[in-house]
């Protein structure tokens, strides 16, 4: 038995020994991607405790590209974070609030773009690459992302077994090594504001179905109970916030309503503010989006400045 278990030892001792470095390298370098819409760049500034603010966003795509955290920042003289996560539901938007706290200070106010996907039971991980740089060995991670069936077991413990197979992530890495990583960001502090206009997918998705019935996940509704509870033991400020929807797709989703009641449920509960833009006039106006839950860049920007007074005031905040 003995010897059989040196002849293991040597025969995967050099495997280990290059693995590591290996896997070190491509993580270390993919990790200053721009690529990912950006998340990369996020999470790149939560590992490296870069994303300390005193007002963090959360959310998903309609929170990182409806609120400038510049203009937020400029008006309430404090620092600001737009940690929007592209696609995801509240159960990977609560494990990025997790790594965020790990190696950040904790917020003062936390301000979480609420919406209807917040609860649904997405099919696949989205983007699932952008978790390949800080997997390894990290139980939280491996916690959230393993229901989605995406990665298997070794490819969270095992290091460079993720990578195998990875050709447009090795493809970037070895780009930056030859040609240098790049300097320009896609966002900044988390935000990008898109300057388009009304793109018609939802004029073909009508086209197809009259109308919408998302299936709400209660083991994500039960996450939100527990990340509020959450905040209110450590004293952090939570608002709610659902930002201007488009109005036709607003009634495109049946059960809409009954969402909004939910989250005015968890507000009274807990004694948050919600704040609902679901009747702004912004609401009424497609020139406003560029698809039916997104505004574009100006009018989220006009959003943000209008939203920034509404803290000042929320916060109490004399300037």
């Amino acid at each position: 038995m003995k010897k059989f278990l040196f002849k293991t030892l040597y025969f995967f001792l050099p495997i280990i020994i290059i693995s590591y470095p290996f896997d070190y390298i491509v993580s270390s370098y993919l990790n200053k991607s721009n690529r990912s819409l950006g998340e990369f760049e996020v999470m790149d500034d939560i590992y490296n405790s870069k994303a300390n603010c005193d007002i963090a966003i959360y959310g998903s795509s309609r929170a990182w590209v409806h609120f400038d955290p510049k203009i937020i920042s400029d008006s309430l003289n404090c620092k600001v974070y737009n940690f929007g996560n592209d696609g995801h539901a509240f159960d990977l938007l609560y494990l990025r609030h997790l790594e965020f706290l790990k190696h950040n200070n904790k917020p003062k106010t936390i301000i979480l773009s609420v919406d209807v996907l917040s609860f649904r039971n997405p099919t696949g991980l989205y983007e699932a690459g952008q978790y390949l740089p800080y997997m390894l060995w990290n139980f939280d991670i491996e916690r959230y992302t393993r229901s989605y069936n995406y990665y298997s077991r070794l490819e969270y413990f095992i290091p460079a077994v993720r990578y195998s197979g990875k050709r447009d992530e090795l493809k970037i890495v070895s780009e930056y090594i030859t040609k240098g990583v790049p300097a320009e960001k896609y966002r900044h502090n988390g935000y990008l504001g898109m300057d388009l206009e009304w793109n018609g997918d939802f004029d073909r998705v009508k086209a197809k179905m009259q109308a919408y019935r998302i299936k709400w996940d209660q083991e994500r509704i039960n996450l939100f109970d527990k990340f509020v509870n959450e905040c209110k033991e450590m004293e952090i400020n939570l608002i709610l916030v659902y930002t201007p929807e488009y109005i036709e797709g607003q009634k495109f989703v049946t059960n809409r309503k009954e969402l909004i009641k939910l989250y005015k449920k968890f507000a009274k509960k807990y004694n948050l503010k919600f704040y609902d833009y679901s009747n702004d006039e912004i609401c009424f106006d497609k020139t406003l989006f560029y698809n039916a839950i997104h505004m574009n860049k100006k009018v989220a920007e006009i959003f943000t400045s209008k939203f920034s007074h509404v803290l000042k005031t929320e916060l109490k905040i004399d300037r």
